[in-house]
């Protein structure tokens, strides 16, 4: 019975709401905890991406996933009211990454680690996304930036908006151009590709 008590309850709180989750880290109790617990189920991954795309490092990315839900539950410790919850999560994570960058001041930023399981990929395959990673690095930070909620994390160009700061026109630009730069930096490496295909 008692099992079947702790099942349901980890059910209910799967689908509890990010919102009314993040409302209970404002409670002293082991509810806070668990609350956390399953927006960082929801969240992490999501979040490890992006930093893993936008500083190049698996290991400053994993800092800064941990940085970013220290500062998620200390706000709502503090009761911060937030509105649109993954949006809050992703400009935490943003500001940090921002914060990181202009600490490092790093001009180039080293192709290393890539988080993907290559075992089974072929040759060209592993070749090909480590091109990506690298046309990726070459983009000027406000195109990769939009390029990356865009397409790694799935964002709509309002919440990219909302992260960023910018106008709608502004990001749609961003990621266009992203696109565009993306396609001229791969594409000798496609034709090359064809030929030997």
């Amino acid at each position: 019975m008692t099992v079947g008590t702790m099942q349901l309850r980890k059910t209910d709180a799967d689908e509890t709401p990010d919102l009314e989750l993040y409302a209970k880290f404002a409670s002293a109790d082991v509810t806070a905890q668990q609350a956390l617990t399953v927006l960082y189920r929801r969240y992490s991954q999501r979040i490890y991406t992006y930093c893993r795309k936008i500083t190049g490092d698996s290991h400053t990315a994993e800092d800064l996933l941990q940085e970013t839900f220290v500062k998620l539950f200390e706000a709502g410790k503090q009761g911060r009211q937030i509105e649109n919850f993954p949006a809050y999560l992703m400009t935490i994570a943003r500001n940090l990454c921002l914060s990181h960058r202009s600490r490092a001041k790093r001009q180039y930023i080293p192709v290393e680690d890539f988080h993907l399981t290559v075992r089974d990929i072929p040759y060209e395959q592993k070749e090909l996304l480590q091109l990506i990673q690298t046309a990726l690095e070459l983009l000027p930070e406000d195109y990769r930036e939009a390029f990356v909620l865009r397409e790694y994390n799935g964002l709509s160009y309002n919440e990219i908006a909302e992260i960023i700061g910018q106008t709608l026109d502004v990001v749609k630009v961003r990621i266009f151009r992203a696109k565009k730069r993306l396609r001229d930096i791969l594409a000798p490496y496609l034709e090359d590709l064809n030929h030997r295909a």
